[in-house]
């Protein structure tokens, strides 16, 4: 089913319901590739009965499958990880294809996926629960991990394999189901593929399943199911939004990531010509178009011209192009949809309201030249808004109190902070209302705790190994 490296060969996405491909049950859409806009691959768009089927079969597969031993566990998913290390040119080639990243970014994604993998193999062995101190004599309390059941996984299509992953490996890890819907720009890499390598290592029917197809009917399905334990998401806010909404009226447990305006800030005392380095890295690596990506640009004004001379340089000296074809820094924008959507709903606007183009601006087809705007003010539509391209837009403050407040006005996922005093820059980012703050970096990412917690539930066993006398009136005979 899946292309050799170098052939160009098409792929599909099926259906994988109970350890079994599906034909599909209605017209194949196309995937094309980002950069040439040529179909390369096709996919199903799957009904609601068969999100109900994958569903139900993995219902029926969990519970075996969390009595399974870790051992077993981690074999599996090392034989997953080797699946994958086996076709690595393969899907190098194909995850540039679909995403329109370049080959770097294509190694960062699968590079990430092999290693969650493994990640989750080994932690899977480590770590089963715990023992409590006793709080009475001869009692043993014992707290054990306990899977979820059915996880329903929804991904986007920016890094469609390693952000599957990253829930899939340890869902899958610690006893878990999972049924997984891929985006429709990218069903190939962030579903086809991974059914492939979990089915070639050998996974137990009806443990793992995906489902591709559009949002309002697989994934509102899939998100609205009953028999789900937990749905996991990530994407935009706006139908984070939706199902955490649903989630909450069933009682149903969610967890999603959604994207927010993150901002990168530059205080006067500031080395430069790192913070010039680091801005042009977190705001156009994979064209902008991740959820951590550095939105807002706040800069003081006593140095904001020497730092946006230094953006501008490193700029201009970035190429655009076809990553499978040439050795280029930014590739296409994964859409026209998605270019239209900052293009004319932010860049314009902004523009005019008074917003100056430093160098960009412009763009041939999906090819859009990496863009620095200065004289942005916090009204303008490209600093409200959430770009999700590679368009740096420039404010400039008085004061640090000002930046500060800047950043906290909007909702933000990972933020940066660039100061020549370390204290500074810490003092700065607890006081930043966001999960993430970086000082004198940019674009990083922690991982690692919080997986056992993340798909499991706590369970307390008391056994009592000695004998106990309770009160007399438990005690006393009927005939007393």
């Amino acid at each position: 089913m899946g292309a050799t490296a170098g052939t160009h060969q098409s792929y599909e996405a099926r259906a994988y319901i109970a350890g079994r491909f599906e034909d599909p049950t209605g017209d194949w859409i196309p995937v094309l590739e980002k950069s040439t806009g040529i179909p390369f691959a096709r996919y199903t768009d799957s009904s609601a009965e068969q999100v109900d089927r994958a569903v139900r079969a993995a219902k029926d597969a969990q519970p075996a499958w969390a009595d399974t031993s870790a051992t077993e566990r981690s074999h599996l998913l090392r034989a997953f990880a080797a699946e994958l290390e086996r076709r690595h040119d393969e899907l190098i080639e194909l995850i540039i294809r679909e995403t329109g990243g370049t080959s770097e970014k294509a190694e960062e994604e699968l590079g990430q996926s092999i290693n969650q993998l493994l990640n989750s193999a080994t932690q899977v062995t480590e770590n089963a629960g715990a023992i409590l101190p006793p709080y009475k004599e001869g009692k043993i309390s014992l707290s054990r991990s306990v899977p979820l059941g059915v996880i329903g996984l929804i991904v986007p299509w920016n890094y469609p394999m390693s952000l599957a992953m990253r829930a899939l490996a340890p869902g899958l890890a610690y006893g878990n189901a999972v049924v997984l819907k891929p985006a429709e720009l990218t069903p190939i890499a962030g579903g086809q593929i991974l059914a492939e390598a979990a089915h070639a290592a050998g996974f137990p029917a009806g443990v793992f399943a995906v489902v591709p197809g559009d949002g309002p009917t697989t994934g509102r399905t899939l998100s609205e199911h009953p028999d789900l334990d937990l749905i996991h998401f990530t994407g935009s806010y706006e139908v984070g939004h939706q199902i955490a909404n649903f989630a909450a009226r069933s009682f149903r447990a969610v967890a999603t990531e959604l994207g927010g305006d993150n901002a990168f800030v530059v205080l006067d005392d500031a080395d430069l010509d790192q913070a010039a380095s680091a801005a042009v890295w977190s705001a156009l690596w994979y064209q902008g178009q991740t959820c951590i990506t550095a939105g807002r640009h706040i800069v003081m004004r006593s140095v904001a011209d020497a730092f946006t001379d230094a953006v501008v340089a490193r700029v201009e000296k970035l190429t655009v192009g076809n990553p499978l074809t040439e050795a280029v820094n930014l590739g296409p924008i994964i859409s026209e949809v998605q270019r239209d959507r900052f293009h004319t709903g932010l860049v314009l606007p902004s523009i005019d309201a008074g917003a100056k183009v430093a160098i960009g601006g412009s763009y041939d087809q999906l090819f859009y030249q990496p863009t620095v705007l200065t004289g942005v003010t916090p009204e303008m539509p490209i600093f409200t808004e959430e770009i999700f391209g590679p368009v740096m837009p420039i404010t400039i403050v008085e004061t640090e109190a000002e930046a500060l407040e800047l950043v906290n006005r909007h909702r933000t996922l990972m933020n940066s902070v660039f100061t020549g005093d370390q204290m500074r820059g810490l003092a700065f980012a607890q006081r930043v209302k966001s999960n993430e703050v970086h000082v004198n970096d940019g674009y990083a990412r922690h991982g690692g705790e919080g997986q056992l917690d993340g798909y499991t539930h706590r369970q307390w066993i008391g056994i009592q190994t000695t004998p106990t006398r309770y009160p007399a009136w438990a005690e006393a005979s009927p005939e007393g």
